[in-house]
């Protein structure tokens, strides 16, 4: 399958930005994906996020811990604008998904990558509730920190993307 880069957005972290090494590392690998910064609270990030996909569809989504939140409640509200959604220790434990009011199973195919020792967002109850929402859900438990640098040379992601 052929992959649109410029329909792969990177989604950076809270305190992360577009130069981030992952941002890097994925834009390196797919020439012409958006990688956007974000910047504000997170009704603010939406409200930049929001025009940049505007009405288009196919969307490959990969969002990194706060961008995974982003990408987890954006997918929510426009699951048809979504080809596929990959969250990288996402903060969806974080009020803007756990409580939305749209909370519901959503079919977009969604791959999750989160380590064993992340410090920052705890796995297990990221875990429960995607299990909950995503119905076509990959799950990938990594021995690795928040930041997954081992996970990320470790697995093949132009499979995940294209796949």
């Amino acid at each position: 399958m052929t992959i649109d880069n410029a329909k792969i957005i990177y989604l950076h972290g809270l305190e992360s930005t577009s130069q981030s090494g992952k941002a890097r590392q994925f834009a390196a690998k797919f020439p012409g994906m958006v990688t956007p910064d974000f910047t504000g609270s997170f009704d603010e990030r939406m409200s930049q996020l929001i025009p940049i996909l505007s009405d288009k569809t196919d969307w490959t989504i990969i969002g990194s811990s706060f961008g995974g939140l982003m990408g987890g409640v954006f997918t929510l509200e426009h699951p048809t604008q979504v080809r596929k959604l990959i969250l990288l220790a996402p903060a969806l434990i974080l009020p803007p998904f756990a409580s939305h009011p749209a909370l519901h199973p959503v079919s977009v195919p969604t791959i999750i990558v989160h380590g064993t020792e992340d410090d920052v967002v705890p796995l297990e109850p990221v875990r429960v509730l995607a299990e909950k929402v995503f119905t076509n859900l990959t799950y990938y438990v990594v021995q690795d920190g928040h930041r997954l640098h081992k996970a990320f040379e470790e697995l093949d992601w132009i499979s995940i993307i294209s796949s």
